[in-house]
């Protein structure tokens, strides 16, 4: 059934801004509400056309009003995030992901015109250690539970939705774990990292990395929204790649860092504020994490457009990454080392 009041929160980010453009767009949706505490650029607000921008902040129980006052039949939940911001960081963070979803479901329980709720989560659910299977379904947990950060706060926040799921099981809730989004137009620790023109990498690790183009994750988050898919859904492209290869394929130059010396080096990033790596992240960056997606395929009905290498190669060719070092150079370069080893062999 379509939806006629949609709210989105997070609409100052890439992800709500151009979903709630996508939802103005439609014309069997009568009404979009989209809720930040901070406007979008004026480009995106632009986009958003029909769209309407509530400033408002999630935290608070006022949104409550906001929900019961325009009659939202639909919650798009689109806010949770991996990138601190401002001079609080991560503790803002923190509480905008937890305490802002708390609220929120709260406002959502107490309405009984709220039919349906569409999370955005994370496959960071699953943490990343050594003990982790080879691809992760839904059904499984982590090996060792996140104990901080982005991945933390998606733990709580997906209990939080089991709990809401429980107290009102007539709305039909759809939690989607994304994997790490890239492509040319969002912005993510992700796409900063591999931006950089020499990339760090843990000393001895190479991690296999699945990826989703943010074009794929507009349009799944969309389709959960127009239609009742109830569940829990990982989403990500098919394939994988890894660490190195990635580097590689961006251009860049890899700094393979002793363990020991990992710290150090992320906090000097994050005082140049270059990219702000957090423990759970570096975890990501050692171990890596792969997840299956055949629910996503047979029962949600979609399948991504992109695979991994070419989300990834996409977003290379969209930012205009430049090679520091011809690629040739360095594939001969492997060429002969390899032969080199052969020979020893």
């Amino acid at each position: 059934m379509t939806p006629k009041v949609v709210l989105v929160t997070g609409v100052s980010r890439f992800l709500g801004g151009h979903l709630a453009a996508r939802f103005a767009a439609n014309p069997d949706i009568e009404r979009v509400l989209g809720v930040d505490t901070e406007p979008p650029p004026r480009d995106l607000l632009r986009r958003m056309g029909r769209a309407e921008f509530v400033r408002a902040d999630i935290r608070n129980p006022l949104i409550s009003k906001v929900i019961s006052t325009a009659n939202v039949d639909t919650v798009v939940h689109a806010s949770v995030t991996a990138n601190p911001a401002g001079p609080t960081g991560r503790t803002a963070m923190k509480e905008m992901n937890v305490i802002g979803t708390m609220q929120l479901l709260a406002a959502c329980q107490k309405s009984p015109k709220v039919q349906k709720l569409v999370v955005k989560s994370t496959s960071a659910v699953y943490g990343s250690s050594s003990r982790d299977p080879a691809v992760f379904t839904e059904d499984m947990g982590p090996k060792d539970l996140p104990s901080s950060g982005y991945a933390k706060d998606a733990v709580e926040v997906e209990g939080y939705v089991r709990g809401f799921g429980r107290r009102r099981p007539d709305v039909n809730v759809t939690t989607l774990r994304f994997t790490n989004f890239i492509g040319p137009r969002i912005d993510t620790v992700l796409t900063r990292y591999f931006a950089l023109p020499v990339v760090p990498t843990v000393l001895g690790y190479d991690a296999r990395v699945q990826l989703l183009h943010s074009e794929d994750a507009l349009a799944v988050l969309e389709r959960a929204t127009l239609h009742d898919l109830p569940g829990v859904y990982n989403v990500g492209g098919d394939g994988v790649l890894l660490l190195s290869q990635a580097i590689r394929r961006a251009g860049r130059l890899n700094l393979p860092v002793p363990s020991m010396a990992v710290p150090t080096v992320g906090g000097f990033f994050r005082s140049a504020r270059l990219v702000d790596f957090s423990p759970d992240q570096m975890r990501f960056l050692n171990w890596g994490r792969v997840v299956d997606t055949t629910a996503l395929k047979k029962e949600f009905g979609f399948t991504p457009r992109w695979t991994t290498q070419q989300a990834f190669d996409d977003y290379v060719s969209g930012r205009g990454l430049k090679p520091l070092i011809d690629p040739e150079t360095i594939a001969s370069a492997e060429r002969g080392i390899l032969d080199a080893a052969a020979r020893f062999r």
